[in-house]
């Protein structure tokens, strides 16, 4: 039985699993936590990577990393890491990002040139705040890596050139999906001159080896490894509720939407990933939880005990400023109090329904797109909850299913790993299993009426307008 190995490096951990190429299995896993904020020594990653997978990688044969994209990651010219990583969470660019777009001549310049409107998350946002804010480490700059990538040259033992892969690539702002190449004219107008970028691998190239004579597979970035991991097709899109939330689609044609809600992403196969991604998503419910003094469980109880649209109850959840729509400095706010509708099952469901109408937004804004969607998978901590999986269909009005809890970013990069072993034109199958019962309707009473999902959107809607000023 020959083996591979994924690793998921995210915001929070470090997951890695060991599958058998031949079905997908997992055979062993570890984990290690990341510290918590947005910006972090890389050093960090690596040491999370050893403590995860100690003991678990002797006999592997292939190792691929899949990790959390954007992220800033700039090291001089031997190769050591010039500041802490800026993380894609991380706001203080958000200035850098407008006055980027400005400068090339607004969104559908960007859209065009690259697929994506910068925004403070994107690499190319962050490189020009740190040419405005830190001239020092500016000067020192040799090269810029993403945290897949920096991880990937670490594990070949810092011997090869850096690489990348075509689907992290993409989330720079400064590599065109389209075209498959750098626009390294848009990295000098960001950093004010042209530094070393990793090459861009083709998707099941072997990029090199492990001290130990690993096959190191190109990676990629977090949301391509979930596409992956759960064998994406057309016509499936995946709503990912972590510490981000995204809902995003395998597509046969690059995507631009000069309007910066889409992001016109490659996926690891060499097709296409679009992507709507939001700050908020599960973690609006831990706080909500928090505040009504309840879990996880007592959260779901009290919103399937409320009827849909929580009987006027609106939240507008951007605890954390929020990307889609591009709102970096605003604040949660709850909309339509009244004496008769304060009640703390009514702020439960508004705040499951609220986090999942941004979602919403976003599967509208694919469609718009051209990209065509049958139906939804739903997977991350947030699909855990029963209330979410009883709220998601009357909003996103589309068949949703959930898979079995699995790591799917890790297995992703587990499968890209056994393809590059394997020289194949095309990823290995691997059964995904059956999924989770489909969810319809609603819970906690009779089923919705028809038109429920679009008043609650219309009224989220309205406020989400007001906070806009229009």
């Amino acid at each position: 039985m020959a083996l591979v190995a994924g690793i998921d490096s995210s915001t929070q951990s470090c997951k890695v699993v060991v599958c058998d190429t031949a079905t997908g299995e997992v055979v062993r896993e570890g984990r290690a936590p990341h510290p918590d904020g947005t910006e972090t020594d890389p050093a960090h990653w690596w040491s999370a990577l050893v403590r995860a997978s100690s003991g678990l990688l002797d006999d592997v044969a292939a190792v691929s990393v899949a990790g959390q994209q954007h992220g800033m990651v700039v090291v001089d010219e031997h190769g050591d890491v010039v500041r802490p990583a800026l993380l894609w969470n991380d706001s203080r660019s958000a200035g850098a990002a407008r006055d980027l777009v400005d400068e090339l001549g607004g969104p559908a310049a960007w859209a065009g040139a690259v697929g994506n409107v910068p925004v403070a998350s994107l690499t190319v946002s962050k490189l020009r705040w740190l040419a405005e804010h830190e001239p020092a480490n500016t000067a020192r700059a040799h090269g810029v890596m993403l945290p897949h990538d920096w991880l990937t040259w670490r594990l070949g033992g810092a011997r090869h050139a850096p690489t990348t892969d075509r689907g992290d690539a993409s989330g720079t702002g400064y590599w065109s999906p389209a075209s498959g190449a750098y626009r390294t004219d848009l990295l000098a107008l960001a950093l004010g001159r042209e530094i070393d970028v990793p090459r861009v691998a083709a998707p099941a190239e072997a990029v090199g080896h492990t001290p130990e004579g690993t096959v190191i597979a190109p990676g990629t970035g977090d949301n391509m490894g979930a596409a992956l991991g759960l064998g994406l097709r057309p016509g499936d899109a995946v709503l990912s509720l972590g510490t981000s939330g995204t809902v995003f689609a395998v597509h046969e044609r690059a995507t631009h939407d000069p309007g910066g809600a889409v992001c016109g992403f490659a996926d690891a196969t060499g097709r296409y990933l679009p992507l709507v991604c939001t700050l908020n998503a599960a973690r609006v419910l831990v706080a909500t939880a928090t505040l009504l003094g309840t879990d996880a469980d007592g959260l779901d109880a009290l919103a399937l005990a409320a009827r849909p649209g929580a009987d006027g109850l609106v939240l507008l959840p951007y605890l954390d400023g929020e990307r889609t729509p591009e709102l970096p400095h605003a604040t949660g706010s709850l909309h339509g109090l009244r004496r008769a509708n304060m009640r703390p099952e009514n702020i439960a469901r508004a705040a499951v329904e609220g986090m999942l109408c941004g979602l919403a937004d976003g599967l509208a804004a694919l469609t718009a797109n051209g990209v065509g969607i049958e139906r939804v998978l739903l997977v991350g901590g947030g699909a855990a909850s029963a209330a979410v999986r009883a709220v998601a269909p009357y909003l996103l009005d589309v068949p949703v299913e959930v898979p079995p809890a699995a790591e799917y970013v890790a297995r992703g990069a587990a499968r890209q790993a056994a393809w590059a072993l394997s020289g194949g034109t095309e990823p290995p199958e691997w059964p995904l299993g059956a999924p989770g019962a489909a969810t319809s309707g609603t819970a906690g009473g009779p089923a919705a009426d028809p038109g429920v999902g679009a008043r609650v959107r219309e009224a989220y809607a309205e406020y989400r307008g007001s906070l806009h000023g229009g």
